[in-house]
């Protein structure tokens, strides 16, 4: 089958997927739930029609492989899970474009390097707030060890959760040594770029070349809660001190082109009558440039202890999560715009804020990443969306870059 034919069988594989596994809120393939076990048997059935020997690791990932002429091996996949009331797209996307690609441009031939298509499991973090869950176990950097304390908000165990899917908590380290035997030399990803730049810019496809630092902590300011008819020049007011300092971090993102966000306040008491004695807000900085990176860290913590001290108030930090940005192979990099260039005659090249499992696949082996245009540009919800010609250029695109890559 040629791409043209091959990328609208896709698409149609998609919205496949998408009625088997949505509901009138969106998208609700949460890990390890009976609607993310139904598209994992959605993806077997469909890989075992294709010819391919499909199985599953110890903590959930899907694969599916079809053998080459050659051990040597190259992986393609993306996150088969969704967050609750989620888009078509996101994730899914690059595990049907692997599919096809095994599916419908292979078409039973057998290709020079053996080639792996996958389902990550619970990229999201929605289980134990642990983004990437199931290529950081393929990766190492998620252990049987590490992983044996998690627990749902719920209270749930990592051993339990596994449980309710016929799958061994304690045989996660299996995962790792799979994947190491697969003697894997290339690892690529597609996925919607999850932001209206693409689109803004009439661009259907896009080589990313890296993703950004991600630094995420909780800042407490702790002050002294006082009735509201008390002098405000004499207040120590804990929730002013955060929103100001809020306000510093939003122009720290536009001075370095980067990203600061506040997603979560808690003030206390939270009484209408009582200026807050004390507030606890998040941070997440994100940015490209290892040294940008490190120097917005330090500014919004110049910051909101400035503000601290206007306010006459204590500032404590609690570092939850801090990932380095990370560039992909320059020799992917290059097959991978030559393939965008190819299909749609633009040379789009970027980076991405979002995490994306190609992040901790890059500990493992060569690794690149495309995004197609997304349309409004959000995601994470049922409006996310890709105009078709756009959706299925991209996708293109993408075959190209895995045929370039996989040989034939």
């Amino acid at each position: 089958m040629n791409r043209a034919d091959a990328a609208e069988q896709i698409v149609a594989d998609l919205r496949e997927l998408a009625a088997l596994t949505s509901d009138e809120g969106g998208a609700q393939r949460l890990s390890w739930t009976p609607v993310w076990q139904q598209a994992t048997e959605w993806f077997r059935r469909h890989m075992e029609a294709a010819g391919a020997e499909v199985s599953m690791d110890a903590v959930g990932n899907i694969w599916a492989k079809f053998a080459g002429e050659s051990e040597a091996s190259v992986v393609v996949g993306s996150h088969i899970d969704s967050v609750p009331d989620g888009g078509w797209l996101d994730g899914a996307l690059g595990v049907a474009a692997g599919m096809g690609y095994g599916a419908y441009c292979l078409d039973g031939k057998k290709p020079k390097k053996t080639l792996y298509v996958v389902g990550w499991v619970d990229e999201e973090g929605m289980a134990f707030g642990k983004s990437c869950f199931g290529s950081a176990v393929a990766s190492g950097s998620m252990t049987a060890q590490s992983a044996a304390s998690l627990t749902t908000k719920d209270g749930e165990s990592f051993a339990d959760v596994l449980r309710t899917c016929g799958l061994d908590g304690e045989r996660i380290d299996e995962a790792r040594a799979a994947f190491a035997a697969r003697q894997v030399q290339a690892y690529l990803e597609l996925h919607i770029e999850q932001a209206p730049l693409l689109a803004q810019n009439k661009t259907s496809a896009a080589c990313v070349y890296g993703v950004c630092g991600c630094h995420r902590e909780y800042i407490t300011f702790t002050g002294q809660q006082s009735h509201c008819g008390s002098p405000v020049a004499l207040r120590r007011d804990a929730f002013l001190a955060a929103a100001e300092a809020t306000v510093d971090f939003n122009k720290i993102a536009l001075k370095y082109g980067a990203y600061c966000t506040v997603g979560q306040v808690d003030v206390a008491p939270n009484v209408v009558t009582i200026s807050p004695g004390r507030c606890r807000i998040s941070l997440d900085i994100r940015c490209i440039d290892k040294e940008t990176f490190q120097t917005m860290i330090d500014e919004a913590r110049a910051a909101y202890e400035g503000r601290a001290r206007e306010h006459g108030v204590a500032a404590a930090h609690d570092v939850l999560w801090h990932k380095e940005p990370v560039l992909f192979d320059e020799t992917l990099k290059e097959l991978c715009r030559r393939a965008v260039q190819e299909e749609t005659g633009r040379d789009a090249v970027m980076y991405s804020a979002p995490l994306h499992d190609a992040v901790e696949m890059v500990k493992a082996a060569p690794s690149i990443m495309m995004f197609v245009m997304s349309d409004p540009g959000i995601s994470h919800c049922k409006e996310e969306d890709t105009p078709e010609p756009a959706l299925k250029e991209g996708i293109r695109a993408f075959l190209r870059l895995i045929e370039a890559v996989l040989g034939r």
